[in-house]
């Protein structure tokens, strides 16, 4: 089973991406701030990380950044209401940005996505 951990500081909307994506067969682990999601990384290793940009006590630029520089390999896909910071994010990694929408359409084709890509053989 494939474990995301969902970064996000509305309690709202990490229950709804809980109920969904353990619906959908995903591991779901929820952090609410920066420091609870690096300590979450470290004990949960979760196949790919769904980011705000707007969290709080660690800016969600920093922690890209951080999160990236301890392990590259660590699929990102930076879900946020500002657009603008999205597109900034895509040179420093992420996989993807997705505009934040309780539709979760796009958010879910993403993940499938960035899932099936890392299940292919590299050519």
């Amino acid at each position: 089973m494939e474990k995301i951990l969902f970064l996000d500081d509305s309690p709202s909307l990490l229950q709804l991406y809980d109920e969904e994506f353990t619906e959908d067969g995903f591991e779901v682990i929820l952090a609410e701030n920066g420091k609870e999601a690096f300590m979450k990384l470290e004990k949960e290793s979760p196949q790919l990380v769904v980011m705000d940009v707007h969290i709080p006590i660690i800016d969600g630029c920093e922690m890209l950044i951080a999160l990236l520089s301890k392990d590259p390999y660590v699929p990102v896909i930076v879900n946020t209401a500002t657009p603008m910071y999205g597109e900034k994010s895509m040179p420093l990694g992420v996989e993807a940005y997705v505009v934040k929408s309780s539709d979760l359409t796009e958010l879910k084709q993403k993940i499938r996505e960035v899932f099936e890509n890392r299940r292919s053989p590299r050519r």
